[in-house]
């Protein structure tokens, strides 16, 4: 099988949206689905056999993303669809899904829409001179626009289904998180992190991994250290990641007199660094209510670390199964509290730990990636037996001409 896909975000640029899609291609390849991705230039990347690169410009406001040129765009996919491919997987709502609905049009293949990110409350943060019901009202339109125009749409979970359903969306919903690569994030190295790091064998640490993006609510969590040291004095935050909020959420550190308990660790390479980060940390927090899925709370808890969250959207799928994991309150004073009581009962943590790995072994990569390529059988099946039907048609209007 042959998919063509195409995004507006991919490697370098970190986020869920690029790991999502870079975990299901790895284990695609061994299930024998050649995968061809379009995806943005940042730099000096070039293509590969795979990945092929748009250049674009940077999107204002937000200079780690980037705007493919549509029309290129197009011609990329144009002349991947062009030597054979089963169906068109779109990931994301700007260029790539333009182009991906016009090849698809005018190739006459099925195309499968993944709605990885909330942009309902993207929106107000990022378009702030416009009242927040017309921004919601407009991304919701055109949400429900662009899954409309395909065969079928992933929703990451069912509290995302929900929300597609409650916008209108007719077409079949199908929920598929992406899975996540145990093994990989149960090698990680707590001592050697916290030796590169200058942090103490013993000291109480919690750890936050995201895009330093303001809906994601990191703010939240610089309040409730103020509550959570008051309780556990020594204990130190590690927020990894980067973003455009990152400036704001450094000065509100200091505001609020923090600065000796949270450190900023930036990106972490995902091959080594970030594993050891997991294992490092004695408790994982995450304050986002946008999450789709919440991805880096089933990495954390495959690593062993247990998770303190706020159950919205994405995140609550994950934390209804209630092993290794804790719902947070949504209030910075109790959540810090919560925090920590947490980290001054090693013990209970501990207990978490063991029942978080297990836990995380019910989202794998493996199987997670063979309910996709089942979906893309089912898919690619109709599109191949639309391509014989217009093959057939072609010759026997052909023949008529004749």
């Amino acid at each position: 099988m042959r998919v063509l896909q195409l995004s507006d975000v991919y490697f370098p640029r970190v986020n869920g949206v690029s790991t999502s899609i870079e975990t299901f291609r790895r284990r695609l390849r061994e299930l024998d689905v050649e995968v061809l991705l379009v995806a943005p230039r940042y730099g000096s990347e070039g293509d590969t056999d795979d990945v092929l690169r748009v250049a674009g410009r940077p999107v204002p406001g937000d200079p780690e993303d980037r705007l493919m040129r549509l029309r290129e765009t197009a011609a990329r996919a144009s002349a991947i669809a062009a030597g054979g491919v089963d169906l068109i997987h779109v990931h994301t709502p700007f260029a790539a899904h333009l182009a991906g609905v016009h090849v698809a049009r005018r190739l006459d293949l099925p195309v499968l829409v993944s709605y990885h990110t909330l942009f309902e409350e993207y929106a107000r943060h990022y378009v702030r001179w416009l009242p927040r019901a017309l921004t919601a009202a407009c991304a919701r339109a055109i949400s429900r626009h662009q899954c409309q125009q395909a065969e079928r749409v992933i929703a990451p979970s069912g509290q995302m289904r929900e929300r597609l359903l409650s916008y209108g969306v007719t077409r079949p919903i199908d929920v598929l998180p992406t899975g996540v690569e145990g093994a990989h994030f149960a090698a990680g190295d707590r001592q050697r992190f916290r030796r590169a790091h200058d942090i103490p064998p013993g000291r109480p640490v919690a750890l936050t991994v995201s895009r330093l993006a303001f809906e994601k609510n990191i703010g939240m969590l610089v309040e409730a250290v103020v509550h959570a040291r008051r309780v556990c004095p020594d204990m130190l935050l590690l927020i990894a990641g980067q973003g455009p909020a990152e400036g704001d959420l450094k000065r509100q550190v200091e505001r609020c007199g923090v600065a000796d308990s949270i450190r900023f660790l930036g990106y972490l390479d995902r091959v080594q660094m970030l594993p050891d980060c997991y294992a490092a940390a004695d408790l994982f927090v995450f304050a986002s209510r946008t999450e789709t899925q919440g991805l880096v709370l089933l990495e954390a808890m495959a690593a062993g670390t247990p998770v303190l969250a706020l159950a919205s959207m994405g995140a609550s799928s994950i934390l209804a199964g209630g092993r290794g994991c804790l719902r947070a309150p949504d209030d910075a004073g109790d959540f810090g509290r919560m925090i920590g009581d947490l980290l001054n009962h090693p013990e209970h943590l501990d207990d978490m730990s063991a029942a978080a790995r297990q836990a995380a072994t019910a989202w794998s990569a493996v199987a997670k990636a063979g309910q996709l390529y089942e979906l893309y059988m089912r898919i690619g099946a109709g599109g191949r037996r639309k391509a014989t039907r217009r093959q057939a048609w072609k010759a026997r209007t052909k023949g008529r001409a004749a």
